[in-house]
């Protein structure tokens, strides 16, 4: 088998999409809104005006980052413009348990070493040692992925 064989792909389908970046920036748009025709206080306004923007801000980004997708090879976890976010030799395990810390219909995985923090609203993040997958992708697809690194995990220590 070849390295870059793609093992398992994950990304968000458009109406997750449309869905998840539509409540965000709904939020930003209701919030500016709110400010500009009745705000209790100059404070408030100030405020509901910055984390309006905010929203739409992070809505915006929301939009690009889902855009993309990932894949799984025997490399790593990768996503679809080649970035690694997670080699295989450096995952430790994968949690996908009911009361794991991990994205909405998603997982974490445990790596062994500190990796730079990075964030793509909606399908991935990575802090410290933790990478977390999903937010507005579907469950079965994250799921397979999730058992896919954990057989090759199980591989890694047969071997």
């Amino acid at each position: 088998m070849q390295d870059d064989e793609v093992l398992a792909a994950l990304g968000a389908s458009t109406g997750r999409r449309v869905l998840g970046v539509g409540s965000v920036a709904g939020l930003g748009l209701t919030l500016l809104y709110l400010a500009l025709v009745q705000s209790p206080s100059f404070g408030w306004q100030v405020f509901m005006v910055g984390f309006g923007l905010t929203c739409v801000f992070l809505a915006e980004r929301m939009w690009r980052a889902t855009a993309r997708w990932l894949v799984l090879t025997r490399e790593g976890l990768r996503d679809n413009t080649g970035r690694m976010i997670a080699p295989i030799d450096q995952i430790r395990s994968v949690e996908r348990g009911v009361f794991a810390f991990k994205p909405s219909n998603g997982f974490t995985i445990k790596l062994v070493q500190k990796a730079p923090a990075a964030w793509q609203p909606g399908l991935w993040w990575r802090t410290g040692r933790s990478v977390g997958v999903g937010g507005v992708t579907s469950g079965t697809p994250a799921k397979f992925m999730a058992e896919q690194i954990h057989e090759l995990l199980t591989d890694r220590t047969q071997s």
